[in-house]
């Protein structure tokens, strides 16, 4: 069964709510206040009450619970409860999105309007809410209008509840038994619904493969480009090595690697790692990949504290090369678990233990328990079931989300060639969404 990834917001109870509300309704159709949090006495309210024809769209999987709408203009905010949400919207806010033609260019999608220039204390001098849409009419005339489907979808209480990229949660049994399939080297290159799906796969599983490449470094450049910009760094912009210690680093030797994600060294690590294995001559050498974003969900559930910790506290990482030909000190500091404050949802994982830094950001009270914290989120990592093993071959690509998930491999002898890059996160989103994907 597949894991699909679950957030922890903590949310009211609207049934209860909404049970009070109509327990409030006056003939008239206005709403008394049932503001837990408001103690002045509210200015006469506006009301309405509407049916909306079937169920309304829905920003989230769940179906909504209501497709009835209840408002009222509160002292400090505007109060809509529209498809079983209870959503609060601060009036300034409401101007500042107008969506007309003078405040906002529908072409480019950019704002025209100055915010600046809002009064910070303006409120709608007329509300009404007809069919589907909110109608407010500002102090100087102007009339806003939003549909209340968008409102509900760009709300803080509908973004609360949603992910930001979905994506399917899991551990070498659930991604075995899913059979992702990889992508066709000729397809991939010439039909944009195969490059669509393989988008697809990477951004719900963090890891995706196109098979039948050439083994060459050129057609691996050109399979890259398919999906984004390469990223250059102090490695170059396409790398072709071998265990020939060339760079002051590990990997660049035939010993065993473990789970880690690459360049936490810099402010803003690598997104999307590339490997192709162009040839091997021995023995050994699988990859091991682990889903970051499954371990630190298992945190989160066994020990929120712990979690808490781990997306709070910043760690520095250092790269240190002195070689003959390569000089190299790079320092990036951030959390281990990066996350969206509204939402809890993990969106990079900064995991290496052997680039990690002496650790003089933490106060010595808390160093005990980011070490407990730390201890927690490695045994989950390093669990049997959760490592996923894979043999590398010439002509077998193997894209990864470096903000999810670590990589590693075991020790191998012989010759082994790999050849690969890093990829610009923002491009590779950028072609999903342009295919018409949620990313």
């Amino acid at each position: 069964m597949q894991h699909v990834s679950t957030h922890i917001p903590i949310i009211g109870d609207f049934t209860l709510i909404m049970g009070l509300t109509r327990m409030f309704l006056r003939v008239g159709g206005c709403l008394q206040s049932l503001s837990r949090c408001q103690t002045q006495k509210l200015p006469p309210l506006g009301s309405g009450r509407i049916r909306t024809p079937g169920e309304a769209k829905r920003w989230q999987h769940t179906a909504p619970q209501s497709t009835s709408c209840n408002w009222q203009l509160r002292e400090d905010c505007f109060e809509l409860s529209y498809g079983g949400l209870v959503m609060h919207f601060d009036y300034v806010w409401l101007r500042d999105h107008c969506r007309s033609a003078s405040c906002y260019n529908a072409k480019t999608n950019q704002r025209n309007l100055d915010t600046a220039n809002v009064e910070l204390t303006i409120r709608p001098v007329k509300t009404r809410v007809d069919d589907e849409t909110l109608f407010l009419t500002w102090p100087d005339g102007h009339v806003t209008r939003y549909a209340l489907t968008w409102l509900a979808q760009n709300s803080y209480e509908g973004q609360k509840q949603s992910a930001i990229q979905p994506r399917i949660l899991w551990n070498a049994e659930i991604y075995t038994n899913a059979k992702v399939p990889s992508a066709s080297w000729e397809k991939f290159m010439s039909c944009n619904e195969e490059l669509r799906r393989f988008l697809s796969n990477f951004l719900h599983y963090g890891i995706a493969f196109v098979e039948d490449v050439p083994a060459t470094l050129e057609a691996t450049e050109i399979a890259t480009q398919r999906v984004s910009l390469i990223r250059e760094t102090m490695y170059g912009r396409m790398w072709n090595f071998t265990s020939d210690f060339s760079r002051g680093d590990t990997a660049y030797t035939k010993l065993a690697l473990d789970r880690h994600t690459d360049t936490s060294y810099f402010q803003e690590p690598c997104g999307i790692q590339v490997f192709h294995c162009l040839r091997h001559e021995g023995t050994g050498g699988r990859t091991l990949l682990v889903d970051g974003f499954y371990a630190a969900d298992k945190v989160l559930q066994q020990t929120p504290d712990n979690f808490e910790l781990l997306a709070r506290v910043p760690i520095k990482h250092e790269y240190i090369e002195n070689m003959s030909d390569h000089c190299n000190h790079m320092i990036g500091i951030g959390p281990v678990l990066n996350v969206y404050p509204w939402n809890n949802e993990v969106y990079m994982i900064r995991y290496n233990n052997y680039d990690r830094a002496v650790i003089n950001t933490v106060p010595h009270e808390v160093v005990q328990r980011w070490y407990v914290a730390h201890r927690h989120l490695t045994t989950e990592l390093r669990r049997p079931e959760n490592e996923l093993w894979v043999k590398l071959k010439p002509g077998k690509v193997l894209f990864i989300d470096n903000w999810r998930v670590l990589h590693g491999r075991e020790s191998f002898t012989g010759l082994r060639q790999l050849c690969g890059c890093y990829l610009t996160r923002d491009d590779v989103l950028n072609t999903a969404r342009s295919l018409g994907l949620q990313a």
